[in-house]
């Protein structure tokens, strides 16, 4: 019998959603309208922020971020490498330069005190990726905001149920980028948000987000609506739709379940891992944990150089895998065009050369977590 396949990753959608869309669909307005700011105030409420815009996707919201915070050629942008492409490709296309410094072995995220160490004439802004859902320090990045005058901007794509103590995060007073794709924590299907600090900045990337344009559709085509709009700014097309809106609001009712069997599967894999060759996700004290990955690393002075057999091991198992991320500087592109290389940042491909990804999404079972576990026992024993 040929073995079932376990997905590295399923979004948690349902009746809810489908009634949802069908209901945004029917109602004949499918693009940016009443949903779509309906599902921005509830965000914000949820965070606990003055404002959010909902835009197409996290990518969208990285590139408005620049471009609100006036960030363009001649400037620098530090981030970290240890990112998915549309993090540096932000800063690509805003005019401004990406550097790369190194990350926190154990959790993965932007190190401050490299940041800090990169600083130069040049420097006016750190893009600040929370990996997997642990968020990172930003006690000490805010300090390099308020002591440096450094701008601060926040990729959470991983990290919209991520807490600092008692707080979300992104609601530090920077500009803070989620994402709402098919494998996150919460699913448009395609799309983002932005939280913006004050409603003046959140009306100009607004207009950013919809061609420059004074009026939307919605202000210019409902009754008592005008034709008339003005273009104020060369924009972009960034905006969400109501259908993707409709979506996001069934998610964010279903948010708080979703998280705690996110948890729940966590600490089973927590346990089932006790004893095995392989480190486990950190958990500093007072950060609360998202779970958007369950990302290991193989103890390689234990097992040496496996990590790749070990994820064709799994896959002849039935069992999906992702590595998160290959490092920026192992790109192609970036390589010719920023001169970075393979041991330029150690630590990152340290990170990098032992990570897997293991499945962990709300519609898996503790069974689905005990056969990960079981089939990453026999694999590291069978190369051992």
């Amino acid at each position: 019998m040929p073995v079932k396949f376990l997905p590295y990753n399923q979004p948690e959608v349902g009746e809810d959603e489908v009634r949802a869309v069908s209901e945004a669909i029917l109602s004949r307005w499918i693009t940016r309208g009443a949903l779509t700011a309906e599902f921005e105030r509830a965000l914000a409420a949820r965070l606990g922020v003055p404002e959010v815009v909902a835009l197409s996707s996290c990518t969208a919201g990285l590139h408005l971020s620049l471009l609100a915070s006036g960030i363009g050629p001649g400037d620098e942008v530090i981030t970290t490498p240890l990112t998915f492409a549309a993090s540096v490709n932000s800063i690509i296309h805003a005019g401004a330069t990406p550097v790369l410094v190194d990350i926190e072995p154990d959790t993965g995220n932007l190190s401050a005190s490299a940041v800090e160490q990169a600083i130069t004439p040049r420097t006016r802004a750190a893009m600040v990726v929370h990996y997997g859902g642990h968020a990172a320090d930003m006690a000490a990045f805010n300090d390099l905001r308020d002591r440096r005058g450094l701008t601060i901007l926040e990729d959470a794509a991983h990290a919209l149920a991520s807490r600092i103590g008692d707080r979300w995060v992104g609601t530090d007073g920077n500009l803070t980028a989620f994402s709402f794709y098919a494998t996150k924590n919460l699913t448009t299907g395609e799309g983002g948000a932005l939280v913006v600090p004050d409603s003046a900045q959140a009306d100009k990337i607004r207009v950013l987000s919809l061609h420059g344009m004074s009026r939307n559709a919605w202000n210019r085509y409902q009754s008592g609506g005008s034709w008339r709009y003005d273009v104020e700014m060369p924009g972009f097309k960034y905006n969400m739709t109501d259908v993707d809106a409709a979506m996001g609001l069934v998610q964010l009712d279903k948010l708080d379940a979703m998280q705690e069997q996110r948890t729940r599967l966590a600490a089973r894999y927590r346990q089932r891992l006790l004893g095995l060759p392989v480190i486990r996700p950190v958990e500093r004290p007072g950060y609360g944990h998202s779970w958007h990955l369950y990302s290991v690393r193989l103890d390689v002075s234990v097992t040496g150089d496996i990590r790749d057999q070990v994820i064709e091991d799994l896959s002849r198992a039935g069992i999906g895998t992702s590595v998160h991320f290959i490092p920026i500087s192992h790109h192609t592109y970036y390589r010719r065009r920023f001169g970075w290389k393979p041991g330029d940042f150690p630590a990152a491909d340290a990170f990098y050369a032992a990570q897997i990804s293991l499945p962990l999404y709300p519609s898996m079972t503790m069974e689905d977590v005990d056969r990960v576990a079981d089939a990453l026992a026999h694999s590291l024993q069978r190369r051992g």
